[in-house]
């Protein structure tokens, strides 16, 4: 019988191993939003979304409500790493009666404490006397958090059960009954319960603590979990400390094939039958009542105590606790085992004591054991969702069960190494973790509030508003009517460009067109192929070094032949003529769809001789140099017209071109009526509009920032292509880097440390942005990038970081949906529509790879021009396929 009593209470690892997985199961469910209210791992979110640093300094004050006192505490802590805090106590026990009084009673004596508690301290040491003093507030309850500062309770336990406190808000309780002592410097910062005090008083300088484990008379743990994955909570970035509250565990039956018919006894004999079946098994309140009730099963099968009276194990509570660590950390034979057995009133043999001892020792060790298993369901969670090969974490200890019983903690590491090897846990004793990690909780809050409002003053320029939008949205109209009209289009800074290209694709092209697309550091040649099956094309990429975009003219068109004839080789189109669309995207003065004077470079380039020259001459005089006949240049086009015509060919509402890459521009059909740069009224044609030059007349200068004005100052072209300069990926991440510096030096990042390379230009390059702002990217990647950089950076700099990312990308997204509503607007109102239904082809590479860029943009749109039903469509390389499109219609409108 013995034999099999502990075999009931000993666990097989392989049923280990499915308790784990069942537990990682119930983690997410109580995590997910839709689940949250099936889970009975309640997975609470905290609102604590930091540990400490080291640097937090000042007095604070803790009030602990236990389970008979009521502790206050007074921390200074010295900014010193936290080292060695100055802590001053006093304990008041609760009076008789008040845990199952009325809530109010109990909330006025825990402030009643807290005043006699300060009185006594500011007497002793004045220095102490502060104008502001604010308080944590260690409530060990289930509450839901939905602030730092507010709990509702949702759960009394522990013995209490006041009334009129169930669905309240518990800080505000205490608070009002702070006022009503007329502390009115006490403010209520934070409340947490002992298991988060215990992880944020373990974590001091360069050692962050970031899982805690409470083995007490209940059992709970908490551990730092990617924010974004706590549906329950708004907060999406960095980290945020989880209250697993993980008693409740097995509630659901998944437990029912370990529990022991001991287990069911203590559980019917609960005050909360069929809940807590975890806690039941683990907690130290219920430890003594397991090996009471397997004593009297065992006595029954006449296993022990035989023919001895047992009436005293039919007293509940008789068996405690520390009857069994006296009993199990004895390891000198059996005598400690009878002097207990005997002061209880219970004749035993040697046999007797012997298995007794035995039985108390696996009803810890299955403790121990089930508490390992459910580290290991945390440590493997905390590793799979943060993308790791390997964990190392620290664990801040506390309770009563591994503090007293000197094998539980082997039993934990060993254990939970078994079911979780890639997680290496490293168990750090909690010193006071209530009154001391409660103080952290409050100095952490307060450090995170200044660094936001310092944050905040920061970025405020970059934050727009929807007046401010509104703003640009009008006075892009303006730029567009003084860009379209006759007699202002010279002073216009947007620049209204006709192109000469006035139909889209219709479906009867047939033929094979080269397009040349040149827009940047590469350019590509094609061949596009048009049959009645559709589109095929083959391309090849090649490179513009920078000696020859800042050389010559004639070297950089040179160059660009002698790139065709190596493709046309490769194709075997060497002996063909055939039409060819160049896409050029750069701002051109167009005269006809196959003339066009460049206006200005940008984007790097500065090649000499071609500003104000016709570019298609320029490629065509190239072509004679070189005697390469295979190729008649038939159409000019810029990459916008392209994604346009590309999209045009599939969507034939698309009727608006939107680029936001390394540069950014629009275009759009406009009625030819409007034109006033060119002759005719009737149709449309195609306006490039060169919308980066926007702002350029200063009409944006209330929206450039400092960073903006220090980017733009270190441009090969200051003053110029201001609104492209707000937008596109060739500029986000060097403003970025600048916001980086000025937080650095305002110590709000890299404990103000700025390394070298922060400070090379343009080294924060705008794909960063991109990485950084996926949702739920492990924070460890972004400090991947910072390594590159050579910047060691706190989890804290990474969440900080992707805010600044996120600053300056929504901006960007926000001014271009601005820009493309009044082109919409214009639309709608040329052609007297209530409401219009257009489809933007689009390209570029922020657009397509920012995992936010198009969602903002699109949203912002969807707000300024509410009468506009805009459909974005991706472009299938626009400036490939669609100047051979453009070539192909020009073709086929000649013939």
């Amino acid at each position: 019988q013995i034999q099999r009593a502990l075999r009931s209470l000993s666990v097989p690892l392989e049923r280990l191993h499915i308790m784990k997985g069942h537990m990682v199961e119930d983690m997410c469910r109580g995590l997910c939003r839709q689940t949250h209210a099936q889970a009975k791992v309640r997975m609470l979110p905290t609102y604590i979304c930091s540990t400490p640093n080291g640097t937090e300094q000042g007095n604070f004050l803790v009030v602990e409500l236990c389970q008979s006192q009521v502790r206050t505490v007074l921390v200074t802590l010295y900014g010193d790493g936290n080292m060695s805090p100055n802590m001053v106590y006093k304990i008041f026990d609760l009076p008789e009666g008040i845990t199952q009084g009325k809530g109010e009673a109990l909330f006025d004596f825990i402030a009643q404490c807290v005043s006699q508690f300060l009185a006594e301290t500011i007497r002793s040491d004045p220095s102490k006397s502060v104008e502001r003093l604010p308080l944590g507030f260690v409530f060990p309850f289930t509450c839901r958090q939905t602030q730092l500062d507010k709990a509702e309770l949702l759960s009394w336990s522990k013995g209490f059960s006041c009334n009129d406190v169930l669905g309240k808000d518990v800080v505000e309780l205490l608070q009002s009954a702070i006022n009503k002592q007329e502390l009115c410097h006490v403010d209520v910062v934070a409340v947490m319960n002992d298991t988060v005090g215990t992880m944020m008083t373990c974590s001091t300088e360069g050692r962050p603590c970031e899982v805690a484990m409470v083995a007490d008379k209940g059992s709970n743990c908490c551990f730092m979990a990617e924010a974004y994955l706590v549906e329950t909570a708004d907060e999406t970035s960095g980290r945020m400390c989880v209250n697993t509250e993980w008693g409740c565990f097995g509630d659901d039956g998944t437990l029912n094939d370990i529990v022991t018919p001991y287990d069911e006894c203590v559980d019917v004999e609960s005050s909360n039958p069929g809940e807590k079946r975890f806690e039941k098994m683990v907690g130290t309140l219920y430890l003594g009542e397991i090996v009471r009730h397997a004593l009297i099963g065992l006595t029954a099968e006449k296993a022990v105590f035989t023919g001895t009276d047992i009436g005293v194990l039919r007293e509940k509570g008789v068996f405690t606790m520390q009857h069994i660590l006296d009993i199990v950390n004895n390891e000198e034979g059996t005598t400690e085992v009878k002097r207990i057995l005997d002061v209880l009133g219970l004749q035993s043999s040697e046999r007797d004591c012997s298995r007794v001892q035995q039985i108390c020792r696996a009803v810890v060790g299955r403790a121990a054991t089930l508490h390992a298993t459910g580290l290991a369901a945390i440590l493997s969670y905390m590793c799979q969702t943060r993308d790791m090969e390997t964990l190392m974490v620290n664990v801040g200890m506390d309770g009563e069960l591994y503090k007293g019983y000197p094998r539980f903690q082997e039993i934990l590491l060993s254990v939970s190494r078994l079911l979780s090897p890639e997680c290496m846990a490293t168990l750090l004793p909690s010193r006071d973790g209530s009154g001391r990690g409660a103080a952290m909780v409050t100095a952490v809050a307060l450090r995170l509030a200044a660094l936001r409002r310092e944050v905040n003053e920061v970025l405020a320029p970059l934050r727009l508003s929807r007046a401010d939008l509104e703003k640009v949205q009008a006075l892009m109209r303006e730029e567009m009517d003084r860009g379209l009209g006759k007699e202002t289009n010279a002073i216009a800074s947007v620049r209204m460009l006709p192109t000469y290209v006035s139909h889209t694709p219709d479906g009867t092209e047939r033929g094979d067109f080269l397009a040349l697309d040149l827009g940047g550091t590469n350019f590509r040649v094609l061949v596009v192929r048009v049959t009645e099956e559709g589109i095929s094309m083959a391309s090849e990429i090649y490179v513009i070094p920078v000696a020859i975009m800042q050389g010559t003219g004639e070297g950089l068109f040179d160059h660009i032949i002698d790139c065709i004839i190596d493709f046309q080789m490769k194709q075997n189109l060497v002996t063909d003529m055939l039409p060819l669309g160049f896409t050029f995207s750069f701002p051109c003065k167009q005269l006809g769809l196959d003339k066009a004077l460049l206006l200005t470079w940008t984007k790097g380039f500065s090649a000499s001789g071609c500003v104000g020259q016709d570019v298609v001459q320029l490629l065509r005089e190239a072509a004679r140099r070189k005697q390469h006949l295979g190729m008649q240049v038939v159409a000019l086009v810029n990459d916008t017209v392209g994604t346009m015509m590309a999209c045009g060919y599939d969507d034939p509402k698309c009727e608006i071109g939107l680029i936001v890459g390394t540069g950014t521009n629009a275009c759009y059909m406009e009625e030819m009526r409007n034109v006033g740069t060119v002759e005719g009224d009737q149709g449309r044609m195609c306006i490039n509009m060169e919308w980066g030059a926007f702002g350029d007349n200063g009409c944006l200068d209330h929206l450039f920032t400092h960073f903006d004005q220090v980017v733009d100052q270190s441009t090969i072209n200051p003053g110029k292509q201001r609104f492209e300069k707000l937008i596109s990926g060739m500029y986000l991440g060097e403003i970025v880097r600048q916001i980086l510096m000025v937080m650095t030096e305002k110590q709000l990042l890299f404990q103000g440390k700025l390394s070298s390379k922060l400070q090379t230009k343009n080294i924060f390059q705008t794909k960063f942005l991109s990485t950084i702002e996926v949702n739920g990217l492990a924070l460890r990647q972004i400090q991947a990038i910072l390594n590159e950089l050579e910047i060691e950076a706190s989890f804290e700099d990474s969440v900080l970081l992707r805010e600044v990312c996120q600053t300056v990308s929504l901006r960007a997204a926000q001014l271009c949906a601005a820009g493309l509503a009044a082109v919409v607007e214009k639309m709608r109102e040329n052609r007297g529509l209530d409401q219009l239904s257009v489809t933007v082809g689009v390209d570029g590479t922020l657009y397509k790879l920012h995992p936010c860029f198009s969602t903002n943009l699109q949203t912002t749109l969807k707000d300024l021009a509410p009468n506009c039903n805009v459909s974005f469509m991706l472009s299938e390389d626009g400036s490939g396929k669609g100047a051979a499109l453009v070539a192909a219609v020009a073709s086929r409108e000649a013939n």
